[in-house]
């Protein structure tokens, strides 16, 4: 955390977010970090990476990010739930809470968390580029044009990574949560019951999901999901 920024008023890019979780930037005033902040006075502070202690979707979401825009990083470092950090100056969290009070509690620190928990504890974040070179917030707004831009049926069961996704208005790491069902159910009954479900969820929980911090999905992929996925399931 640094002090006398407000959220959103530093910048950075995918590869130097990676050099900085490698170690390799270890200073707020390093010169790839004050080139992409003219104008703002930087301090000599040492920078600490706040990361999780525990395996978690974060990471993994966090790290595919970084594999993708980052071949150091990919080389050394690579994507998973839980994998080891190379920064000298680093220290873990238990889940997104201990990640957010190391952050909030170590000066000079930078970490990853789910956007609830920056809601919830009024975190200071920076602005990132994302593919189409627009830095940009996270946010509802964001969060949405990264679902809406992918191509979800490009692979098996859409089990498709969003990180690093096209459009001007896109937060660059995103992420989906998948359900996962049987094209060929044993109880067909309550295979059907769970698709009513999910259809009830699609026409009234987006404002569930907004007071969760999630997003719901667009319209057009909802309808995708059910002329191309729901049609699979045997009933």
């Amino acid at each position: 955390m640094l002090d006398g920024f407000r959220p959103g008023e530093l910048r950075i890019t995918g590869p130097v977010l990676a050099e900085v979780f490698m170690g390799v930037i270890s200073k707020w005033n390093d010169p790839k970090l004050a080139a992409l902040n003219p104008g703002k006075r930087l301090p000599d502070t040492t920078i600490t990476i706040v990361h999780r202690a525990d395996g978690s979707g974060t990471t993994f979401n966090f790290t595919d990010y970084l594999t993708v825009v980052s071949k150091d990083w990919a080389h050394r470092v690579g994507r998973g739930a839980a994998v080891k950090w190379p920064a000298a100056s680093s220290v873990g969290g238990k889940g997104n809470e201990g990640v957010a009070a190391n952050v909030r509690r170590v000066k000079g620190s930078i970490g990853y968390v789910e956007y609830a928990y920056v809601k919830k504890n009024n975190m200071i974040y920076m602005q990132l580029q994302n593919r189409d070179g627009v830095f940009v917030d996270p946010d509802d707004a964001t969060f949405t044009a990264a679902a809406a831009g992918a191509d979800w049926f490009s692979v098996p069961g859409m089990g498709l990574s969003i990180v690093d996704q096209p459009g001007k208005n896109t937060w660059p790491i995103s992420t989906a949560s998948f359900i996962i069902m049987y094209k060929e159910p044993r109880d067909r009954k309550a295979s059907q019951e769970t698709l009513k479900f999910f259809d009830w969820a699609f026409r009234n929980g987006a404002k569930m999901s907004e007071e969760l911090d999630y997003v719901h999905l667009p319209k057009e992929l909802q309808d995708l999901i059910r002329s191309k996925v729901w049609s699979l399931i045997q009933h």
